[in-house]
């Protein structure tokens, strides 16, 4: 989302209220986990040029004398004595230097999906806080105003019971529901003040504060299908795409390991001034050989088998996210549907049975009981409700983050 849209939505929002999507690019700045796999990341980008590198050469500088052990004795006259510099290179069989730079190179390549993946992570995480704390913020009020429709039936019990037309247990049941409700509300607000805790830390401001979230929130559509969002995280999905590039990293590494058989070698040259006679030169190879072959054997054996385990990793991670994206979507269409259920038939119907029946109650041709019944159902209908628009956009937040993808609501 552009910065110019956030800005509208902050202008068109109450100073109180923070919009899901301003905290979101709060967290993307601020949070201290993005930050640290963004390092992490960096750092590995800097590897594949020095795994790609020659050893540094080496210099010796030194003499060799006759007739004392003093700098350059009988220099001059033994054909023996003399000093100089020589320079030594050590080479890595031709090949070598490629594996090991393609090889850091995927360890990059793998470091920035799992950077993706944190980014993807700690905004689901702030997204499911946020609509937890929402949930929270709305049970409050409906218990308040619950208790205020309670305060009414009581009253109306209380003048029944004045005039002998109200058992007192009609009362004394109304005063245990308002007491219950003291309980709930409680509760909402120990889940409330559990969730500002929990924004505050993703977004990196300890100790902020209270955290408004709009009284209303969007019911929002599932508008990709389950095979859209599978296809989508076989492709997109960090961490499977972490995955891929770690099997591809240990196959290098494997081919690198066959590489051992074969020997790196020493390239070094050097001058020597003997004083009056003539100077001498040097050139030579040295080679390391492979001649302790059960090593390499065992090297390229444990390649293979770390290759082989990258492999099963990433299926295991393919089949793991893939359960996991149908699992969240039956949640999510099926929370979906029950939105719908409650907010166009369950709920308007509970309602119009409870104002029927207080209007009954009133007139003496209804029990308090019922009324006290149709009264329940509502309350527990409306928050039912609400916790499954809840669970709908946690699901939704939790599906982003396994399919890389954006659902936009």
């Amino acid at each position: 989302m552009s910065r110019y849209l956030l800005c509208i939505l902050a202008l068109a929002t109450p100073a109180a209220t923070q919009p899901l999507p301003v905290l979101v690019e709060e967290a993307l700045r601020n949070n201290r986990e993005i930050l640290a796999a963004q390092k992490r990341y960096e750092a590995a980008r800097q590897r594949p040029s020095q795994a790609g590198s020659l050893p540094d050469p080496t210099v010796s500088v030194g003499y060799t004398s006759n007739g004392g052990p003093w700098p350059v004795a009988g220099i001059g006259r033994q054909a023996t004595s003399n000093a100089g510099i020589a320079v030594s290179q050590e080479m890595p069989f031709p090949g070598k230097r490629k594996l090991r730079g393609e090889i850091a190179a995927k360890d990059a390549d793998a470091e920035f999906e799992q950077y993706l993946a944190v980014r993807l992570n700690v905004v689901s995480r702030l997204k499911q806080a946020y609509h937890e704390l929402h949930h929270a913020a709305t049970g409050i009020a409906f218990v308040k105003r619950y208790q205020d429709t309670l305060r009414n039936i009581l009253r109306i019990s209380e003048a029944r019971y004045t005039v002998g037309r109200a058992a007192q247990q009609d009362v004394f049941k109304a005063q245990t529901q308002f007491s219950i409700f003291e309980t709930q509300l409680l509760r909402y607000q120990q889940e409330r003040d559990s969730k500002e805790i929990e924004i505050d830390a993703l977004l990196n401001r300890p100790g902020a504060g209270r955290i408004e979230v709009p009284e209303e929130m969007a019911q929002g559509e599932l508008t990709v299908t389950l095979e859209g969002m599978l296809a989508h995280a076989r492709t997109q999905a960090p961490a499977l795409a972490r995955e891929q590039k770690v099997v591809e990293r240990s196959d290098l590494a494997a081919n690198l390991a066959r590489k051992s058989y074969y020997p790196d070698y020493t390239v070094s040259g050097g001058y020597f001034n003997q004083g009056g006679l003539p100077p001498m030169w040097q050139f030579r190879v040295d080679l390391k050989l492979p001649a302790w072959l059960g090593k390499q054997r065992a090297e390229v054996s444990e390649q293979v088998f770390t290759a082989s385990q990258a492999r099963h990793d990433y299926e295991a991670a393919d089949v793991g996210i893939q359960a996991s994206i149908r699992e969240e979507y039956t949640l999510a269409a099926t929370a979906r549907k029950l939105i719908d259920l409650y907010q166009k038939s369950v709920i308007p119907e509970a309602q119009l049975a409870l104002e029927s029946s207080i209007a009954s109650y009133q007139t003496g041709a209804l029990d308090f009981l019922s009324v006290f019944s149709n009264f329940m159902n509502v309350v527990d209908y409306e928050l039912m409700s609400h916790e499954e628009l809840m669970r709908f956009h946690v699901a939704l937040a939790k599906l982003e983050e396994l399919t890389g993808m954006e659902i936009a609501q």
